[in-house]
């Protein structure tokens, strides 16, 4: 859920600065489960599964810039709560164009270098999964993208990604491929066809997946809520996900963190439907918005993300959303303060090579 995301006049690197809006017409609560043909049931209805807790703190981040300069506030961050073990780092490839997906060596290398830094470290990239990526385009091209994209054309690029990260130390990278794309903002979304999205995303996993030495993990990564289309028409399949996240953010006006937890697709249908696939869920983007300096969803959102199976979160850290570069929140900078200062994070876990070759497509 970024704000409209400029090129910053950088079109010749690959990572881009990120900010938030609304991802899409609000609808009514009461409309919202009519909408959708596999609407999860009313609560109540039915026994829910277990949701697992972890034991520890889970990794945190924050989003504070996506240029190579932007790794060294990382450091400032960390200091800034009281040398607290920042685990995450979180920065995206632009999407202007095919060049932009295949990675810039050199960033993508300098990212990389952070994480091998420390084991415990995690580094999650934002992967668009067509281009342009914020160019406002009618449903009817991105129909035709998806198509294309699930026969194949664009496999090359995304090979060429995989390889440089693995080259280049980043073979555990998380990626969150096409996030929002239960949104309206992103060219990657799924509503024009979701049959040929969840085709396409199978498709690059499955291309990824194929370089050897990978260890990559995919974040299906919806919006929070119904937005443009429920987010479970998009889910691609247990074998080609890894976590399931969520951007969560202080929106609409006037809502509280408990409308936020019941709403359909909101946070308790997230941790329900990871539970019952046996998933762990994260938060890649957070933060305040519409309702200002708000530290009861500061407390409330750090408690949510501490009191399930959170593989990370990572908060956007810029005005109006965030605490360290933003002076506009001080009431929330203050709890959040207290809340993170000095967290020891969470111990380091190496996950295991992925899937190398089965099932993978056809090369170009």
């Amino acid at each position: 859920m970024r704000i409209g995301r400029l090129t910053l006049a950088a079109a010749a690197l690959l990572l881009m600065a990120t900010a938030s809006v609304p991802a899409g017409t609000p609808v009514g609560r009461d409309d919202r489960h009519a909408l959708s043909s596999d609407a999860f049931e009313p609560r109540g209805a039915a026994p829910r599964p277990p949701v697992q807790r972890p034991r520890h703190e889970p990794p945190f981040g924050a989003f504070v810039g996506s240029w190579d300069e932007y790794i060294p506030q990382i450091g400032r961050y960390a200091r800034w709560l009281g040398d607290a073990n920042i685990q995450v780092g979180h920065t995206y490839l632009a999407g202007n164009g095919w060049a932009d997906i295949e990675g810039e060596p050199i960033v993508l290398g300098m990212w990389s270098q952070w994480r091998l830094a420390d084991p415990a470290r995690m580094l999650v990239l934002g992967v668009p999964m067509l281009v342009p990526n914020e160019a406002n385009v009618p449903d009817g091209e991105v129909a035709k993208l998806l198509a294309q994209g699930s026969r194949g054309d664009f496999d090359s690029h995304f090979l060429r990604l995989a390889r440089r990260l693995v080259a280049l130390g980043g073979s555990d990278t998380v990626i969150t491929l096409g996030w929002e794309m239960n949104g309206i903002t992103y060219t990657h979304r799924c509503k024009p066809d979701p049959t040929a999205w969840k085709a396409y995303w199978r498709r690059i996993v499955g291309v990824m997946r194929s370089v050897p030495g990978q260890r990559f993990r995919f974040d299906f990564n919806p919006t929070r809520g119904l937005d443009a289309i429920p987010w479970t028409k998009c889910y691609p399949g247990d074998d080609v996900v890894d976590i399931i996240g969520m951007d969560s953010y202080d929106q609409p006006a006037g809502s509280t963190f408990d409308d936020y937890v019941r709403e359909p697709y909101g946070l308790q249908d997230q941790v329900e439907f990871a539970a019952k696939h046996g998933k762990p869920v994260s938060y890649p983007e957070w933060g305040l918005f519409r309702n200002g300096d708000n530290p009861e969803f500061v407390r409330r959102m750090v408690e949510w993300m501490r009191t399930h199976d959170t593989a990370y979160q990572t908060v956007t850290d810029y005005c109006p959303h965030g605490f360290f570069q933003c002076k506009s929140n001080p009431r929330s900078t203050a709890a959040f303060k207290q809340l993170m200062s000095g967290s020891r994070g969470a111990p380091a876990v190496v996950p295991p090579a992925g899937p190398s070759s089965a099932g993978t497509p056809s090369r170009r």
